[in-house]
């Protein structure tokens, strides 16, 4: 297990950092965020002292979790010029995208089946305040509210295999989801589907529901076509 530890590694500053497995987690989980939130973008530099000093983890730890991340397509890792967030094509993002409305559909088929009353009573809350967020004109709670209801498909769907791949392909594509949630009218377009979702889980409809999530997620690949290419930084 990792443990902190007092260190001057990389530029002789002396302060509490973590290394092993926890260092490597804490940067890893870090940079997923950080892209998530929009704080780091395509083609953005990923300078390994920097990143020591924002997560506090050691020089060792920052390197292994690049290589992690490169491994997940997150990061690119270039000779003798260090790492960056790699750039992701509009066409494969489409790519991503049309593989993941497999994967959706088979969570929400699965949904369907396997929701329990207390689940069903969550996905209709979720629906009303997305509805809420709609009206209001909120698009940063709507899209904290989607990214909670597939979640919560996922969970209930018991098909981890399914998550762990759509997981990986989510983090690919978070600049992109990002940038569709803040999209001026994406939300109202998107909140039908995602109603008719939850409608079909809690009506404990397998094969509506499987209709429903791939329908969505083809109107995403729709919306993805029309997204400009990725500006290369640096």
């Amino acid at each position: 297990m990792g443990t902190s530890r007092r260190s001057t590694e990389g530029g002789g500053v002396t302060s509490n950092q973590a290394t092993g497995r926890t260092g490597r987690s804490a940067v890893s989980s870090g940079i997923r965020e950080a892209l998530a939130a929009g704080d780091m973008v395509p083609g953005q530099r990923l300078v390994e002292q920097e990143l020591s000093e924002v997560f506090r983890a050691t020089r060792s730890s920052v390197r292994e979790a690049l290589q992690d991340l490169a491994a997940e397509g997150l990061v690119e890792l270039i000779p003798r010029r260090g790492a960056r967030v790699r750039v992701i094509s509009v066409e494969e993002a489409v790519q991503i995208t049309e593989c993941r409305a497999l994967l959706e559909g088979l969570c929400a088929r699965r949904a369907a089946e396997y929701a329990s009353d207390e689940v069903r009573q969550e996905l209709k809350d979720i629906g009303a305040a997305m509805s809420r967020a709609v009206a209001d004109g909120d698009p940063d709670a709507y899209s904290v509210l989607n990214r909670r209801l597939h979640e919560c498909i996922g969970e209930v769907s018991d098909q981890k295999v399914a998550q762990a791949l759509l997981e990986r392909m989510n983090g690919q594509m978070v600049r992109y989801q990002f940038r569709l949630a803040l999209r001026p009218g994406r939300p109202a377009q998107s909140l039908p589907q995602h109603l008719a979702i939850i409608d079909a889980v809690v009506a404990g409809d397998p094969d509506a529901a499987e209709a429903a999530a791939r329908a969505h997620v083809e109107s995403v690949v729709e919306a993805l076509r029309e997204t400009p290419a990725p500006v290369r930084l640096g």
